[in-house]
């Protein structure tokens, strides 16, 4: 059997591994490794897409902050089209329950207050009497994630990197100084790093390389599609409940995206839609929003997958020379992609990660083993 030997072989060919590769591949040659057909069909290609600063835990927002510049002016070539387009986010507290924005405004920034009549006008599907407080951020906005994806995949290429789709991991091991892996199809490959950016199947991916596990928890998140007429949402804000129960945001312009913001623990696997999940989503939905729902046109689910604590996990595994973690996204992968990824390249090349070296110890994934 022939066996490639390059810099990096990067397991996972999502948002995290497709940005980490990109930016990998500035100084290193590297193969991308994705057992799908497809790169990024499992989670991807179903996010909900919006880029929201006061979103997750504090290495998360760091990230997303860090990544604002990027989206707004992408490398010359990157991209034919924006990445971006402005979409407000409004958060509606229902009535009685004003104080549910209290723990928003404590930790976020760039948020204000408005008056339910000004939420009103916002979006003036909103029921009568059932909202007692809403604020909103107007920083936020819509991300073109496909066009961001294949942004980071062409930039591997270009810079002399390799994606290598239909190719599952068949064996994994270090031999010699460097990983050996070799792929369906009997191709095979060594190089002195490996980074692991297989979300869901993350701990999968390290059982199989011998490496301690994290405890990773994929979980499943639904959307669901559904035409809101008479109302027009397309100039309409993304809407979220300040309790985080439901989040919904025009989609296509005469359609409407919800959610349950549902997190239920599952299995790494093709998930698909629960029906309780869906009628969940439109039933909270209603308890805001006077929209009558006739039919679901279309609805799926994602894995959104996390570390036991909830922060992202970026660093060297403490048991196993050359194994780079870059797992623990959740829901956050997509916003936080061209810092992270950039950050990630730094950390394997050894380079100062400047203003984002504050959130290191938070993200190192030696706090699950002892070995920070």
């Amino acid at each position: 059997m022939d066996t490639h030997e390059i810099d990096c072989i990067v397991i996972g060919a999502g948002i995290a591994g497709a940005s980490a590769a990109a930016h990998i591949a500035a100084d290193r040659r590297v193969v991308l490794v994705e057992a799908e057909e497809a790169a990024g069909y499992h989670t991807t290609g179903r996010s909900a897409a919006l880029w929201i600063l006061n979103y997750g835990p504090a290495d998360v927002r760091a990230l997303t902050g860090a990544s604002r510049g990027f989206f707004a002016a992408p490398p010359a070539g990157f991209a034919e089209v924006p990445l971006w387009s402005p979409r407000a986010m409004l958060t509606l507290a229902a009535a009685g329950d004003e104080v549910a924005l209290e723990a928003h405004l404590a930790v976020g920034t760039e948020l204000r207050r408005i008056d339910v009549a000004a939420a009103v006008a916002m979006v003036p599907a909103i029921r009568p009497g059932a909202v007692g407080a809403a604020l909103i951020e107007e920083g936020t906005f819509d991300l073109d994630v496909a066009t961001l994806h294949q942004g980071f995949l062409r930039q591997v290429r270009q810079r002399g990197g390799s994606v290598a789709l239909r190719s599952r991991t068949m064996r994994i091991e270090r031999r010699n100084g460097a990983w050996e892996v070799e792929v369906t199809g009997g191709t095979a490959m060594r190089a002195p790093l490996l980074v692991n950016a297989a979300g869901a199947w993350g701990d999968e991916v390290a059982e199989q390389a011998g490496v301690r596990k994290l405890g990773l928890v994929p979980k499943r998140r639904t959307g669901v599609i559904i035409d809101p007429a008479p109302w027009q949402p397309a100039d309409w804000p993304a809407v979220m409940d300040a309790r985080e129960a439901w989040y919904c945001k025009p989609e296509a312009r005469t359609r409407l995206m919800i959610s349950p913001a549902d997190a239920t623990p599952t299995h790494a696997h093709d998930v698909q839609p629960d029906e309780l999940d869906v009628a969940i989503a439109v039933d909270r939905m209603q308890q805001m929003l006077d929209i009558e729902v006739r039919r679901v046109e279309r609805s799926w689910a994602g894995l959104r997958t996390f570390a036991p604590d909830g922060s992202l996990c970026f660093g060297f595994a403490g048991d196993a020379e050359g194994f780079f973690w870059c797992v623990g996204q959740g829901g956050y992968g997509i916003q936080t992609s061209p810092a992270a990824g950039r950050l990630v390249a730094d950390m394997v090349a050894g380079r100062d990660a400047g203003a984002l070296a504050a959130i290191l110890p938070a993200i190192d994934p030696g706090r699950f083993a002892g070995t920070a």
